[in-house]
Formats: structure tokens, sequence, C-alpha cells
């Protein structure tokens, strides 16, 4: 049983990027997560569809989830000992982003000076997504955030 996208099942599906190395990591997380939410209909299909209320707010969710997803990944690298692995889960009510890090000490805001560069990464994450925290694993951490899905706003705003 499916909830009416092609190809994600009723309990959701999950995506998963090993990462090593820095050079182009963070390109490579964005490029695995716009080719995932082009599968899972994140993305309009028809450029029809895309000039629509409804289509453009699809856009600009997804441009939120791109951003959250450098800003997670930036994170790791800075200051976790760069990231292990990135995981999408996706269902019809939402998104759930997780980066995988060897470092065992939870992420914490910095205070935000406006005028200068660092510390707005976490100010980010927490304006643009829904929820966001970090678990134990092993001897690191997962830090992960979650993103309402436009999809399900687009049929509610149908009916």
């Amino acid at each position: 049983m499916t909830d009416g996208r092609p190809g994600l099942p009723s309990g959701g599906q999950t995506r998963r990027l090993a990462l090593s190395g820095g050079k182009g990591l963070i390109g490579r997380c964005r490029d695995f997560t716009r080719a995932a939410l082009t599968d899972w209909q994140w993305i309009p299909a028809d450029p029809a569809d895309a000039s629509t209320e409804a289509g453009q707010e699809q856009l600009l969710v997804v441009e939120d989830v791109l951003l959250l997803v450098s800003e997670l990944v930036t994170n790791a690298c800075l200051h976790a000992g760069g990231p292990e692995e990135l995981t999408l889960h996706c269902t019809d009510e939402r998104l759930r982003v997780e980066v995988a890090d060897p470092s065992p000490t939870a992420p914490s805001p910095r205070r935000a000076r406006p005028a200068l560069p660092g510390g707005h990464g976490l100010h980010v994450v927490e304006r643009l997504s829904r929820d966001w925290g970090s678990s134990s694993r092993g001897s690191g951490k997962t830090v992960w955030l979650e993103v309402a899905s436009p999809l399900r706003a687009s049929v509610a705003s149908e009916d």
C-alpha cells in the first residue's frame, strides 16, 4: 500500500549515504538529498505544477531542507570530527534528516553575533525545522531534524 505517491511505501522510505573525506562532502550530501526529494515528489515533476502556489511552496521547503542538510553536515565537519553517515527518512507526514558523527558531545547553539560570521547554524536549524535534537550512537552521536512534508499541506489546501 502507498500513500498516493508512487514508490513511497505507507511506512515511509529511508535512504543512507556513507560519508568519508572532506572534499565535496556538502555538495554530495545536497545532491543525494535533492535526488531523494525528487523521487519522493517533493520537487514538482511538471514545470506547470512548479508555477502554482503549492508548487512554489514545495520548492521553498526543498531549498530549506537543502540548507538544513548543509548546516548539519558543516557542523559535523567543524565540531565533531566529520560526518560518517547521512540518513533521510520520508513519510507522508515529515522528512527526518540525520547526520551521524564520531563525537559524543551534543550540539548546542552558540551565542550568535549578528555582525560576525559563525555561530548561526543551529539557530537556522531551530528556525527552519519542526524539531531537532541529538541522540547517542555508539561512541558518537546522531544529530537529527524534522521538517513537515509540503505535500501534506498541499493535499489539505485542496480539500
